[in-house]
Formats: structure tokens, C-alpha cells, sequence
């Protein structure tokens, strides 16, 4: 068995930029391990519910992303074409190198034509405020936002961020690859 808290251990040591320890060094011995024979360490993400909905929670074990939900007072009524900044009512505490990237829920997108316009948003890990949603009604009738309402879904994921980061202005940089410049749909559709 693993020892997972020396794993998290490494792993914090790893998100740590006063370490020569690296985040692609922590990753490379996590592959390494066999999954199967470990219990995988649970990081704990501080955060504050100041709706009276139901605090966040992951719908099942594989679940990627925890649901958020509108924290209105009054519904909100988004015609064809339009758009709303929705709060949850939800503040998080994230250490550094780590996001919340918001994600359109399925079910709104495919029945109603509704979803995150800023997909997929970030919250920051020095972002403290309420986690709003913007919304965008792609769907040919009105609908209608209520409190409580699943809107959108959060991953809590790892960046690297400036912490990490050092942008470095060049002259020029290396051009030495099989797709260089190409992009925007270059090797065709087949």
C-alpha cells in the first residue's frame, strides 16, 4: 500500500514555489504507482455557504464536478440571446496553484439551450467572493432561473500558476516542430 500521507505530503511540497521539488516531478511517481492498491489522499478545500442551499457535494465517487446553484431571490427570466450573472452564494478558500473552473450542466445545454457563456470560467486561487455563473440562453424559448436551481458545475483543478510561471519575453522562439504556425483547422477534416 501507498502511503498517502507522505503523497500528500509531496504533493503540497510540490505546489510550494520555495521547493526545488516540481509539480512534473510529483506527477511523474504518481503515475508510477499502481492506482488499484492505494487509497488516494483527500485534499481538503476550505469554503463558505452563504446561501441556504444545500452545501456543494460530488453526486457520486466519479463524479468530476460538484454541483452550483442559483442563490436569487427572485427568478430571473433569460429570453433567446440573453445573459445573466447568476451567485451561488458560494466562497472558497484555494491554495495556490489550484482553480475552480465553472462547467455548463449537460442537461441545461442539451434541453434548453442553456450554458456558461465564459467557458469554462476560473475562479482564482486568491478569488475570495461569491462564485457567480454567467448564463446564456442559446434556447428558443425564455427560461426560467429559481433559487436552488443546479446552473452550472465546478472541477477543482491544478494550474500552474504565476507562482510556478515566469512569463519570459524573447526575440523570437523555436519554430522546430511537426505543426509550427498551423492551427484553425490545418490538417483538414479527415
Amino acid at each position: 500500500m501507498v502511503d498517502t500521507v507522505l503523497m500528500k505530503q509531496k504533493l503540497q511540497e510540490a505546489m510550494d514555489p520555495d521547493t526545488e521539488y516540481t509539480y512534473e516531478e510529483f506527477m511523474s511517481e504518481y503515475n508510477q504507482i499502481e492506482h488499484q492498491q492505494m487509497d488516494i489522499p483527500k485534499f481538503d478545500f476550505k469554503f463558505v455557504n452563504k446561501s441556504d442551499n444545500e452545501d456543494p457535494k460530488y453526486a457520486t465517487d466519479g463524479s468530476s464536478g460538484f454541483d452550483l446553484r442559483a442563490n436569487i431571490d427572485t427568478p430571473i427570466t433569460l429570453g433567446t440571446g440573453e445573459r445573466a450573472l447568476i451567485p451561488t452564494g458560494l466562497h472558497f478558500e484555494l491554495p495556490p496553484n489550484f482553480e475552480i473552473q465553472v462547467r455548463p450542466r449537460s442537461g441545461l445545454a442539451y434541453k434548453h439551450g442553456v450554458t456558461v457563456l465564459n467557458s469554462p470560467g476560473t475562479v482564482d486561487a486568491d478569488y475570495r467572493g461569491d462564485i457567480g455563473v454567467i448564463l446564456i440562453n442559446h434556447g428558443l424559448d425564455d427560461f426560467t432561473i429559481k433559487n436552488g436551481e443546479r446552473i452550472a458545475q465546478g472541477i477543482i483543478a491544478t494550474v500552474m500558476s504565476n507562482a510556478i510561471i515566469n512569463l519570459k519575453k524573447v526575440d523570437s522562439i523555436s519554430d522546430d516542430t511537426e505543426r509550427g504556425a498551423g492551427g484553425f483547422g490545418h490538417t483538414g477534416t479527415k
